[in-house]
């Protein structure tokens, strides 16, 4: 069943005042609209061409936490700066977090821009 086809009744049933227990309330359409965003959050290609090293913070100092396989796409949560590198896009003191304490160079990355694109990392 489409994520659509569900939220729609839900919404009908909350609406009419129809909620029972195999039907989902406001709260719970809510959370489901948060888990659907989060899902399709916008990911950005990695240079097709490489297999990118993750590390656990940005520089190459940082401990290998794993290698991202060729044509691989990785979301960025938020950005900061580290260890220059130079790759495929440029040159650049930007690591990407791709997931908790997971980093990339953004010179393997194609963002579009030569600067921040998410918010930097606290």
């Amino acid at each position: 069943m489409a994520v659509e086809e569900v939220e729609s009744g839900a919404v009908n049933a909350v609406a009419n005042g129809e909620e029972s227990a195999g039907e989902a309330s406001a709260e719970t359409l809510a959370e489901s609209a948060v888990a659907v965003e989060t899902l399709a959050a916008k990911r950005y290609a990695v240079h097709p061409d490489y297999r990118v090293n993750v590390r656990s913070g940005p520089g190459t100092n940082y401990q290998l936490v794993k290698v991202l396989p060729y044509g691989a796409s990785v979301p960025i949560n938020c950005q900061k700066p580290g260890e220059w590198i130079t790759g495929p896009y440029g040159t650049t003191n930007l690591w990407d977090n791709i997931a908790n304490g997971q980093f990339v160079s953004d010179a393997y990355v194609y963002t579009g821009s030569s600067g921040y694109v998410a918010e930097r990392c606290a």
